[in-house]
């Protein structure tokens, strides 16, 4: 097995990070020999995983976690150092099943030129063969509009091409997944790729921004950065309890943007309880008042409501009727479960 992805799961483990719901270990491409073998089966790459995978995932469950592993859709993966499933998808969802793999992350690279809505459902066919219950995430990069049909053929779907470790990247990838908020419900989830938090391209107020998108977008938490070596200042962040429970909510209800005027947004969206998660975003390089409308976030115009701070996890003394405003510096947030009380 892989020391790297052994001591992963360990940090998921000793850092507390799988008591709040980060549970998969997630393996991503090259992680195969270039060539299948004799029988056309997949072979783990000897020089890093020379025990094989089904030891990895075997020590992966013995911690309590689940293990995910990459393929792709086409004739090889994107790194062209492995083989896609093209052709063998029966074969592969039967070795992915026989290694207890629970999670499969299914790109788009290098294949025959026939359109991702013929080529997944294969996939989707296949690992119901299988016979074992494996997530299914779609990466076709958003250029099908995945999320359209997605929710019949896997479990969530990127609407977007790949984030990069700096704003300019997140808040686009934002912009491009709150589309299509309304397509997302429990158990089909749009996805705008991975979390960039840690990985030291951003601010810390920005990945705090990142991170709460994400969270009240309801998209997957797939941490991207290295969780052996988390700082203290990055483990606040994706470790924030009240925060990641507005993106497990049962209700499952994708926030939208419900205002935005220049540089300033407010999102929003409902949860269980009669609650209302908002998020206040300025995008811009000066600092603005941001103000939360009942009239935009769907609470009746006379409540009287509580506020509970997400960041600074303490609940507002003031109580609000009609809006909610909060001052706010270039490139920050405010997050807020608001409650009416009467």
């Amino acid at each position: 097995m892989r020391l790297e992805s052994t001591l992963t799961a360990d940090a998921l483990v000793s850092t507390g990070l799988s008591k709040l719901g980060y549970k998969y270990v997630n393996i991503d491409d090259c992680w195969a020999e270039l060539n299948r073998d004799s029988k056309g089966h997949l072979v783990a790459k000897r020089s890093t995983f020379p025990s094989g995978i089904k030891a990895l995932a075997d020590y992966v469950h013995s911690k309590g976690l689940k293990i995910g592993i990459y393929s792709d859709a086409g004739y090889y993966t994107c790194s062209k150092k492995m083989p896609g499933s093209l052709g063998h998808e029966q074969k592969d969802a039967y070795t992915f099943a026989s290694w207890g793999i629970d999670y499969l992350k299914y790109d788009n690279c290098n294949n025959d030129g026939s359109k991702p809505i013929v080529r997944y459902p294969v996939m989707t066919r296949a690992l119901m063969n299988a016979r074992r219950p494996i997530f299914l995430s779609l990466c076709e990069w958003g250029d099908m509009h995945p999320a359209l049909w997605g929710s019949q053929v896997g479990n969530s779907w990127r609407t977007t091409n790949d984030i990069a470790d700096n704003w300019d990247s997140m808040v686009s990838r934002a912009d491009m997944n709150e589309i299509y908020a309304i397509h997302a419900r429990p158990g089909g989830w749009n996805d705008p790729d991975m979390l960039e938090v840690g990985n030291g391209g951003m601010t810390k107020n920005e990945y705090i921004v990142h991170f709460s998108i994400w969270a009240i977008s309801k998209a997957p938490l797939l941490i991207g950065c290295d969780v052996r070596h988390v700082t203290k200042e990055i483990m606040e962040i994706i470790g924030n309890k009240e925060v990641i429970d507005v993106n497990q909510d049962p209700l499952g209800v994708q926030a939208k943007k419900v205002r935005q005027e220049g540089d300033w947004e407010v999102w929003a969206g409902p949860l269980t309880h009669y609650r209302v998660a908002v998020l206040l975003v300025n995008r811009g390089g000066y600092t603005y008042p941001v103000t939360a409308h009942w009239d935009d976030i769907d609470i009746p115009q006379g409540s009287v409501v509580q506020a509970r701070d997400l960041w600074e996890h303490k609940t507002l003394n003031h109580k609000y009727v009609g809006k909610l405003t909060a001052t706010l510096e270039p490139h920050t947030s405010k997050m807020y479960i608001l409650k009416p009380i009467a």
